[in-house]
């Protein structure tokens, strides 16, 4: 079974919480619509690559499918999860609730409950990983579920890329 590492951007994500870059998003709209149209064109360009290229599984049978390095898996997480500025903007939200300002070294205080969420993260995304493998090894001998799965999942990366682009910032 593969086995990707869940949850590395949201370490990048938390330390950028502790030093305020969440509140550039927040605060600057030409940040956060660059960071907002970079990964709907990403979401966009990963439908239609998974629409366009070929499936050997469908011509040739389960075994021909094409197995992707952990890395590779690993960075497109990462650079979906990178370029979705509401993850930084759930954190900037989210982490201050926790956070007295009275015990002093607030972004020691962010950054530790991004870890702690981290590792919380790690073992319900490994239980995940761990059933998708189950399931996936059944999967990719389906030839009717190769077929549906691949027009389904480059639609929706579309259809979400999209609404990524053309969803409001939420400022008024």
């Amino acid at each position: 079974m593969d086995f990707v590492l869940p949850n590395a951007t949201g370490l990048g994500l938390f330390a950028a919480a502790a030093l305020g870059l969440s509140a550039l998003l927040a605060s600057s709209a030409l940040a956060f619509a660059i960071v907002k149209y970079a990964g709907a064109a990403y979401l966009i360009w990963m439908g239609l690559r998974k629409l366009f290229a070929p499936v050997p599984g469908l011509a040739t049978g389960a075994s021909a499918l094409a197995r992707h390095s952990n890395w590779r898996l690993f960075r497109d997480g990462f650079i979906v999860n990178l370029l979705n500025p509401k993850t930084a903007l759930f954190f900037l939200a989210f982490l201050p609730q926790f956070v007295d300002v009275a015990l002093g070294h607030v972004a020691v205080q962010i950054f530790t409950l991004g870890i702690l969420f981290t590792a919380l993260g790690l073992i319900t995304d490994t239980s995940y990983a761990m059933a998708a493998g189950i399931a996936g090894s059944w999967l990719r001998g389906n030839r009717s579920y190769l077929r549906f799965e691949r027009y389904f999942s480059g639609f929706l990366y579309i259809g979400l890329g999209v609404t990524a682009a053309l969803a409001g910032n939420g400022k008024k």
